[in-house]
């Protein structure tokens, strides 16, 4: 369990928030992440439940019927999520979509999704990615044609987090020839005529996380599902990025934190050469190590949180946020892994699940690579 005692920046309402999204993911998350994971997929079940229960877009204005609170009650279903093991995109459709309707969008913008997004009816999902582009949004080649009451949309997408149940795709596309000053977002019903899913993508990890290409065969959106005005998508992707950033990173911390937890139990209960592991001063090496980088992370977190809610923390932040602790976490996932030995390596441990899905978080959202980038033009 994570540890909130000793933590700053946090309250009584943050404290009963988290013990009913424990209470939430014990009762409809943890008995059926196995069947999640063989099926590749979440049941729309799932995000109803989580919707009726409060979980989704809290952030998100009563007027729309959301609670109005402050991201850190985003962060506590990402650490909660993250401690359980689960990759389910709950962060893409929370932390990331609903929050560009709140900044740019319109009103009827606003009454078309936000309802449906709080209450689970509606799973939305950020389609940014293409084939031939990773991370170079710049680059992208997805075009939005207008022909005076519609944007004519062609092209495809890739590696779409929730792109099998989604209702909602924020869709990034080409309105000008103009590099990225030509990005615009779309709002794209999924259930529009000639909007076609791709399979679900066969990954290393996070099984249960339905990813997938999206693909756009002369598919006609109202233009009033434009979000700001033509050109300005690019502008308000990069507005909203630390955030994308900052929940990664949140994730990463809650699953190092429950390898680290793994561990310690495991190599208690786990007896070699006549005595328990733990007592092996390797072992109490190992641990050492990753119990100081996690009360490092803990610390910078809420820091980074405070940061993020007080409308101080820069792109620069964010980018150091998700590369420090998703290289951190790969670190402790694999030296945790290490101390179960043979049996670290069976998917039926607890730590393997947290293993394979960790390696992706240091790609997607922007790379190791492309965050150092970030961090380095800022210095």
């Amino acid at each position: 369990m994570i540890e909130t005692a000793h933590r700053i920046g946090w309250d009584e309402s943050h404290s009963m928030f988290r013990d009913a999204v424990r209470r939430f993911f014990a009762r409809h998350l943890e008995p059926n992440m196995a069947r999640f994971d063989a099926e590749g997929s979440t049941d729309r079940s799932f995000w109803l439940a989580a919707g009726e229960a409060g979980l989704l877009c809290p952030q998100v204005p009563e007027v729309y019927g959301g609670l109005r609170l402050d991201f850190r009650f985003n962060a506590i279903v990402a650490e909660e999520l993250g401690y359980c093991g689960s990759p389910i995109a709950i962060n893409v459709h929370s932390d990331i979509v609903p929050d560009y309707l709140i900044h740019y969008g319109t009103d009827e913008q606003k009454q078309a999704y936000l309802p449906k997004m709080v209450s689970g009816a509606c799973v939305s999902a950020i389609v940014m990615t293409e084939p031939n582009g990773g991370s170079d949004l710049a680059r992208l080649r997805t075009s939005a044609r207008f022909d005076g009451t519609h944007y004519i949309v062609n092209g495809a997408k890739t590696f779409i987090s929730n792109g099998q149940n989604a209702h909602l795709l924020a869709t990034a596309v080409r309105t000008v020839d103009a590099g990225a000053k030509g990005i615009s977002l779309l709002f794209i019903d999924a259930d529009l005529k000639r909007v076609a899913r791709g399979r679900n993508l066969d990954k290393i990890g996070q099984w249960s996380a339905d990813t997938s290409e999206i693909f756009f065969d002369d598919v006609r959106v109202p233009a009033d599902r434009l979000l700001g005005a033509p050109g300005e998508g690019f502008t308000m992707m990069m507005r909203q990025l630390p955030q994308e950033r900052l929940s990664i990173a949140i994730g990463a911390q809650a699953a190092a934190q429950r390898a680290h937890d793994e561990a310690v139990r495991y190599t208690r209960e786990r007896k070699a050469f006549g005595r328990p592991v733990l007592n092996f001063q390797n072992t109490r090496f190992t641990l050492a190590e990753t119990a100081t980088k996690l009360q490092v992370g803990w610390a910078h977190l809420d820091w980074t949180l405070r940061k993020l809610v007080a409308g101080e923390l820069s792109a620069a932040g964010a980018s150091a946020a998700k590369l420090w602790h998703t290289e951190t976490q790969w670190q402790i996932m694999d030296a945790c892994l290490q101390l179960f030995g043979g049996h670290g390596y069976m998917n039926e441990y607890m730590i393997a699940r947290l293993w394979r899905d960790a390696r992706v978080l240091r790609i997607y959202g922007g790379t190791s690579e492309i965050t150092k980038e970030v961090i380095g033009r800022c210095l």
